[in-house]
């Protein structure tokens, strides 16, 4: 049995603390009770990350808050989390979220966002306003007691760029809003709980820290006793950096053609470190199933489909007699040739997240579902099919799950049940998956590897997700790197850039940086992350050219053409048209077509080795491709993945 340790990370950030007031005198504890503390998480020249932190030091709840300020000109915010946003001009207003965040008598609740900002600009809110009355909670005597010193500064982990540090809560008077964590006298990291990991730091290098509390009168306490940590020794190599996931669709065999041997022949499979397999669907009962219908599953494509010598890996064909066939046998004939390849089966998607929160909703429904999800696919227990089937036909095919909710206690497919306790119960769901693995481990003796598919919009991360609790049970999460933008929006724009462009229009400005960010202010060790990638591009048609005349942020008459579905596209099929022009951000990873009318949001071997170094830098653990089946059949965006991770 392999050991899990806890998994918590973060980048160096200089940090701005600042108590939002109209006047200099600190916040009052006497006659407002609530306060409004600013803190700058993060600043990358043309983007910040910043938190509003809530206290109150009444007796009863607050509530219904509504904040105001104004931000200073040239800096906007475009995105943000725990808060419903308004905006006029340079003014904003935040109320509670459509789920309400009342604060808590005595403690503090805090509001995420990221920004744009020119380099060196303040980003400081002014003109505060919380209920009508100064951020600052004047007038009244002002709180002028710091909090005390945190103890038990401990170092819990350590890498080759990171330290994980943990210490014991501070008191306060008021309210603690949160944490600072020191080194060589400077700010690295602000947190709100009582981890964090400095990460961005240097190879087999010896560093101290202290850590303080602040309040939200802005008054800091003392600093901890330092403690010295020396960082890893530099690994080069793939072991857990160097991740290469793809999806292999399911119905990807059909009008697009691509087999599990097509894997084999483009020379893929020996590039990738895992595949999982989507998608495993969940009934209206809360259990995973086989059904041999389109749209509910495909046991014929899964274990049905009897494949030629010539389709097959191993150049043998299949027999009626066998009780395996389809891809999951060719996925067992994979792994034969490639021993070292996970394949983890993917459950839900899109389309098939449907019944979830039903299947998370109690202690039986989870347990029902994860023992019908390891029955059906781990331990290979498929119904009988066609001649194929039965006890065992499957075992051995699967490494793995790989969880796909999209998305607990927000919106995904209109059909989709969303309940607001989605997210303790997927938590618990998560827990569940655990603790049957880990009992099939010592039943076994196999490891079974748990992972997940997160979303970008950091309003869902926060909704959906507790992320320090999930982390201890996960092998690894892969974050969505695309999808940003589409046709479902009427203006041209990136589907899966790497930071915020300027000028971006949104209505939501997304980006790998926005999102990365966000985990990482979670505690998310970016070891544990894996950036996805998209093997297809998104597009519009009727786009004037613009004032730049490449099209990029136009309005749009609908969505291009494709060739299965409006607006959408593969790499291989992409790479081929004609009469397009090709333009580049190398800063973001982007690059887009356009030829006059049709613009594409596209990704080719320079973007994606982009994206894939981007992650390499940011000490991601690998790259995740959505869909393997975009890729042409010399496995070109394969390759520039695996040549750029080494």
């Amino acid at each position: 049995m392999r050991a899990r340790r806890s998994r918590l990370a973060a980048l160096v950030a200089a940090v701005l603390l600042i108590p939002l007031a109209l006047s200099p005198a600190p916040a009052s504890a006497d006659t407002s009770d609530v306060t409004v503390t600013y803190v700058e998480t993060g600043n990358w020249g043309t983007g910040y990350g910043g938190q509003l932190t809530v206290g109150n030091a009444g007796t009863s709840a607050l509530t219904d808050w509504t904040i105001e300020f104004d931000l200073p000109s040239g800096t906007a915010i475009t995105s943000l989390w725990n808060a419903t946003l308004t905006r006029s001009g340079n003014s904003y207003t935040l109320t509670p979220p459509s789920w309400g965040a009342a604060v808590p008598a005595g403690g503090t609740y805090g509001i995420g966002f990221n920004g744009t900002t020119g380099a060196g600009s303040d980003t400081t809110p002014v003109n505060c306003l919380i209920n009508g009355s100064p951020c600052s909670g004047e007038p009244g005597e002002p709180d002028t007691e710091p909090p005390s010193t945190p103890g038990g500064l401990t170092v819990t982990g350590t890498t080759a760029t990171t330290v994980a540090l943990s210490w014991n809560a501070a008191t306060d008077n008021v309210a603690v809003a949160g944490y600072e964590v020191l080194s060589g006298g400077e700010v690295v990291r602000a947190v709100s709980g009582t981890t964090a990991t400095v990460s961005g730091l240097t190879p087999e290098t010896t560093y101290g820290f202290t850590v303080r509390a602040y309040d939200t009168s802005n008054n800091r306490g003392g600093e901890s006793a330092s403690v010295s940590a020396t960082t890893d020794e530099q690994v080069i190599g793939p072991p857990t950096e160097g991740r290469r996931v793809a999806y292999f669709t399911q119905w990807g065999i059909y009008d697009r053609g691509y087999l599990v041997k097509n894997l084999e022949t483009s020379d893929t499979a020996e590039k990738l470190t895992h595949i999982n397999y989507s998608f495993g669907n969940v009934n209206a009962g809360g259990q995973c199933f086989m059904a041999n219908q389109l749209g509910q599953g495909d046991a014929w494509a899964d274990y049905g489909r009897s494949f030629t010598a010539a389709q097959s890996v191993d150049g043998v064909g299949d027999v009626w007699s066998q009780d395996l066939r389809g891809n999951f046998n060719q996925l067992r004939k994979l792994k034969e040739t490639h021993p070292d390849l996970k394949v983890n089966i993917s459950l839900g998607g899109w389309t098939w997240s449907r019944y979830f929160s039903d299947a998370a909703l109690t202690p039986e429904s989870r347990e029902r579902m994860v023992s019908s999800c390891i029955d059906l696919y781990l331990r290979g227990n498929l119904p009988l099919f066609d001649g194929a089937g039965g006890a065992g036909a499957a075992y051995g095919v699967f490494d793995g799950i790989d969880l796909d909710w999209e998305w607990p206690a927000s919106e995904g497919h209109e059909h989709n049940v969303v309940r607001p306790e989605d997210r303790e119960n997927f938590t618990a769901l998560v827990q569940e998956f655990r603790d049957q693995l880990d009992a099939l481990e010592a039943e076994t003796d196999r490891e079974f590897e748990l992972t997940a598919f997160l979303p970008a919009d950091p309003d869902k991360i926060d909704l959906g997700f507790e992320m320090d609790e999930l982390m201890t049970d996960f092998d690894f999460i892969t974050v969505q790197g695309y999808d940003y933008h589409g046709a479902w929006e009427s203006t041209t724009n990136h589907q899966s850039n790497l930071l915020v462009t300027p000028g971006d229009p949104g209505p939501r400005i997304f980006a790998a940086e926005v999102s990365i960010d966000r985990y990482l202010e979670l505690g998310v060790d970016p070891a544990d992350m894996v950036l996805g990638v998209p093997f297809y591009s998104r597009g519009w048609t009727g786009v004037p050219a613009g004032p730049s005349g490449d099209g990029l942020f136009q309005t749009s008459t609908g969505p291009a053409p494709g060739s299965y579905e409006q607006g959408i596209e593969d790499w291989k099929v992409i790479k081929n048209l004609n009469g397009y022009t090709l333009h580049r951000d190398d800063a973001s990873g982007t690059a887009w077509l356009y030829n006059g009318s049709t613009f594409w949001t596209y990704d080719d071997e320079i973007s994606i080795a982009q994206k894939t170094q981007w992650a390499v830098d940011r000490g991601l653990g690998g790259v995740m491709i959505w869909s393997i089946d975009g890729d042409d059949a010399n496995g070109t965006l394969m390759e520039a993945i695996d040549s750029t991770l080494g």
